[in-house]
């Protein structure tokens, strides 16, 4: 589905993959994962294979968040993949889960790439008054109160809901479905100055790698600064100057001492 789509990074969670290692996947892709019971959680990150060689760093911090360092066209992106505790987990779990995501965000410095996927399992929901800085108009139905953390973080982070600057149907919203219930809670982020690189970000409607969850796609177009190339060039030589009287007078005084060097 990734090859057709041509998708070439997507980050997945809930893997349920225990350990921390890189597996080709087939259909020439890579998965980098992390996981600690192999029976809940677990987050990674899907890259096609020519990105796959050009990852320079993988920090797992968790199970449920890790960070993938990868050097496109010579420029450095870094592609966090997070999944936020449901409601039934403890209080401790999901402190613990946005005190990671806060300090894996914050190590990256503010004038590089960042790029997060992440199934945040909270509701932002319509509209933007108050948080426009960070959020568009597109949501789905309303926020909730876990929704209103996600705005937090994005706001405090510098970090842009790239969902909801684009107007979509329902269907290409809706990131969660499940019999009647239609929810959306996976969201992508970039920092708020690259927001002008998404050309699109919608929910494929008919494509999903999960049973419930349905695949958000977003497409970027890094503005990439060419350096600019050094033109050697020979300095000129102004024979009219020597029409002039006072430059023919002076090449005149300096003809000897010139042809005595050569």
């Amino acid at each position: 589905m990734m090859e057709r789509r041509k998708v070439e990074m997507f980050c997945v969670q809930e893997t349920k993959w225990k350990g921390s290692k890189a597996r080709n996947i087939g259909g020439g892709f890579k998965m980098f994962y992390y996981g600690v019971n192999g029976k809940r959680n677990g987050v990674g990150l899907i890259l096609k294979e020519e990105y796959s060689k050009s990852v320079v760093e993988v920090k797992r911090v968790s199970g449920r968040v890790m960070n993938v360092k990868v050097e496109v066209e010579g420029m450095m992106i870094n592609v966090i993949s997070a999944y936020a505790p449901q409601v039934g987990c403890e209080m401790e779990e999901k402190e613990r889960f946005w005190s990671d995501s806060d300090e894996v965000v914050d190590i990256v410095p503010r004038n590089k790439r960042l790029v997060i996927g992440a199934d945040f399992n909270g509701h932002v929901g319509e509209g933007n008054r108050g948080d426009e800085e960070v959020n568009g108009r597109y949501g789905f139905k309303e926020r909730n109160v876990k929704g209103q953390i996600v705005v937090d973080f994005a706001k405090r982070m510098e970090m842009a809901l790239v969902n909801m600057y684009f107007k979509k149907k329902d269907d290409h919203r809706v990131t969660y479905k499940s019999g009647g219930r239609c929810t959306q809670v996976d969201y992508v982020l970039c920092r708020r100055c690259n927001l002008k690189e998404i050309g699109d970000c919608k929910v494929l409607a008919g494509d999903s790698l999960a049973r419930q969850h349905r695949m958000v796609v977003c497409r970027m177009v890094l503005q990439v600064k060419k350096k600019r190339r050094r033109v050697r060039t020979e300095r000129r030589i102004r024979w009219w100057k020597l029409k002039e009287e006072d430059c023919s007078v002076s090449f005149m005084k300096k003809q000897p001492h010139m042809l005595s060097v050569f």
